[in-house]
């Protein structure tokens, strides 16, 4: 397990079955914290981009069908699930607004054949883009406003011995209402080599990766916010990032890295979910 070997599975949500309609984006922006109603015709046409850039390598692609017991924010299908060793693992959202995803994920993972090892439940919270393997046998999960400490316990009992849990504080930043994973400060792209925020992260998270014998490649602060930091790992150093980011892409690039951007104006800065929180890798191989 790890978040840079080429994905060879794919689940996503296209923008059309996910936005729906311009009437529902208009509908449900100001609600789940959008910075503005997508454009929905222009969202159509970029996520149609996105897909192309990220099964480049190969990766067979499982759509989420359109469910109206979910809004805007089920593009962003990584957060609703995890993926393990044994199966999938369904979340107990954070945010409220977001609570049925994972029941509406577990529907297709049915009709998809995808195994489910178990469900946090409440008062747990986890979502998971605060989950991020570092290896096999090594998870990171971050401990901030949409994933709580019994969520993190649910987590771990479920996942077994086996598995080595660690969890990083993540700081107040925004507050509970803005969008903030633990993937929004680090983005593993190859085994020696991850993306990073420093001024956000902790520090013995930091020491820890470092020691770790992992290279961070440093995101400037002009480009957090146009999310630098989030950055999908293909296949390794094979990497899809939102357009806009050009220091972090050069550095990426003499890191030996090869970038891939798209047009993220619609699908991702306005509801603050980059290309890793547009995904959710169910096989990397």
């Amino acid at each position: 397990m790890n978040e840079f070997d080429p994905i060879s599975r794919l689940l996503v949500k296209h923008a059309r079955d996910a936005f729906r309609s311009a009437a529902d984006c208009d509908a449900q922006w100001r609600d789940l914290n959008f910075t503005d109603a997508p454009d929905l015709v222009r969202a159509i046409a970029d996520y149609e981009a996105f897909l192309k850039l990220v099964t480049t390598e190969g990766a067979k692609l499982e759509f989420l069908p359109p469910n109206d017991r979910v809004g805007l924010d089920s593009i962003y299908v990584r957060d609703a699930s995890i993926v393990t060793p044994r199966g999938m693992v369904l979340c107990e959202m954070g945010k409220p607004q977001r609570s049925t995803e994972p029941a509406a994920q577990a529907d297709a993972f049915a009709r998809l054949g995808i195994p489910v090892l178990g469900t946090v439940r409440a008062p747990g919270k986890i979502e998971g883009g605060d989950v991020v393997w570092c290896d096999e046998r090594t998870v990171a999960v971050g401990r901030g406003y949409r994933t709580n400490d019994e969520g993190i316990e649910q987590f771990q009992r479920i996942l077994g011995p086996d598995i080595d849990l660690l969890m990083v504080p993540l700081p107040h930043y925004r507050g509970p209402s803005d969008v903030f994973h633990l993937m929004s400060i680090i983005s593993p792209v190859a085994d020696d080599l991850a993306v990073v925020y420093s001024p956000l992260m902790p520090v013995v998270f930091r020491d820890w990766l470092i020691d770790g014998g992992i290279e961070l490649l440093e995101v400037p602060d002009e480009e957090f916010d146009t999310m630098g930091a989030n950055v999908l790992a293909i296949a390794p150093r094979k990497c899809v990032m939102v357009e806009g980011n050009p220091i972090t892409r050069s550095r990426l690039e003499k890191a030996g890295a090869t970038v891939a951007e798209y047009d993220g104006r619609e699908i991702s800065l306005k509801g603050g979910g980059g290309p890793t929180c547009l995904t959710r890798p169910i096989i990397r191989s």
